[in-house]
């Protein structure tokens, strides 16, 4: 009986008024994840690779391997006199790769003929001018008329392919790493890991990853994990950046290993598989290029490299503006009524040049339609 010896009817169940209640306060905006991801998927993703080494170290094959494509099927090799003459050049291949109804423009930059001259002087300078006209190209479309369909062709990772022959890091290396480290993202990659055994392959990596520090080079950083990351995410990145260079083979072929069909590369006392951790990076190196660092590669780019590039440009045009008022206030003060000479700046460069166009047109565009 209920206490004072009174029936106080029925427990009143609240389970429908508080649901109600509930999508009352319920606003929505929990679902624009959602949104952002349709989006994206419709517009499609757009990365851009560069490959750098010398010939022969397997980056063709490597490329080949990571995305399942053959980007090299028209590719004429070079006998060994006319590499002796051979200057860098820049070869771009573009695919449009799709996967789970997810579109991905895939933009592979290579250089032929790094590395292989006899006097190799500066050979990496073609590679830093071509980033830098991309970052260029990309502030001169964003700076215009038309932002609407910007095309993105900046560099946003370069794989550099170590040789396994030798003694760390050699000095053009470091000169090449020295020269684009502050420019995009740079990942090594130890080559031919099949011709070293594991021990090799150990303090080749330590002796790298010592050489790297010791010569202030900045390779890309993994970011770190948050707090709130589960134990396995962790230790998977953890094993990531312990993996650096990564240690690779790539091959084409399919082989047959204890009764399964594997890509790898047949040798008479047994068989190297490509996607088999135990042997080599390969898949911590496409894991980490595809699943869960593409996107970051791409925020580094626009947020550190691009930035800078901009913020110089942006420098060099306030220095401009400064000099030409004070030119122009000379002129005045002087009573003169001819301008008076300005000698040629050597920081005057060709960027600036089309900055100052862009402007100009920008005053014509704006007088037209006032």
């Amino acid at each position: 009986a209920p206490p004072h010896g009174r029936w106080q009817g029925p427990v009143r169940q609240p389970v429908r008024r508080e649901a109600a209640d509930q999508d009352k306060e319920y606003v929505g905006f929990a679902t624009l994840p959602n949104q952002v991801h349709r989006k994206s998927v419709k517009k499609g993703f757009d990365f851009t690779l560069m490959v750098a080494g010398e010939s022969g170290l397997g980056k063709s094959t490597l490329v080949n391997s990571l995305f399942l494509t053959d980007l090299y099927k028209d590719r004429k090799l070079l006998n060994a006199e006319e590499r002796i003459t051979q200057t860098v050049e820049i070869t771009k291949h573009t695919v449009d790769i799709e996967e789970k109804g997810v579109k991905l423009k895939l933009t592979i930059v290579d250089t032929p003929g790094f590395g292989d001259a006899v006097n190799n002087t500066e050979c990496w300078k073609s590679v830093a001018d071509y980033i830098d006209q991309q970052f260029e190209q990309y502030f001169r479309d964003e700076s215009g008329l038309n932002r609407k369909n910007i095309q993105d062709n900046r560099v946003h990772c370069c794989l550099y392919f170590i040789s396994p022959f030798g003694h760390g890091l050699r000095p053009l290396d470091v000169e090449f790493m020295k020269a684009l480290h502050e420019k995009v993202n740079i990942v090594p990659i130890l080559a031919k890991a099949d011709t070293l055994t594991p021990i090799e392959v150990k303090k080749k990596k330590f002796k790298i990853r010592e050489e790297i520090q010791q010569y202030g080079i900045k390779i890309y950083q993994f970011p770190d994990c948050d707090s709130d990351e589960d134990e396995d995410f962790k230790q998977q990145d953890q094993e990531l950046k312990d993996s650096i260079p990564f240690a690779v083979i790539g091959s084409n072929t399919v082989v047959e290993a204890k009764g399964k069909r594997v890509r790898g590369r047949l040798y008479p006392w047994g068989i190297v598989e490509v996607e088999n951790s135990a042997h080599c990076d390969f898949v911590k190196l496409r894991n980490m290029l595809v699943r869960t660092h593409m996107q970051d590669l791409k925020d580094v780019t626009r947020e550190t490299h691009y930035e800078n590039y901009r913020a110089h440009c942006i420098q060099s045009m306030t220095r401009m503006v400064v000099k030409e008022r004070n030119r122009n206030k000379l002129t005045r003060e002087s009573g003169t009524d001819f301008p008076i000479p300005v000698i040629p700046s050597t920081t005057d460069t060709e960027t600036e040049k089309l900055i100052r166009e862009k402007d100009e047109e920008k005053i014509v565009q704006i007088k037209k339609n006032p």
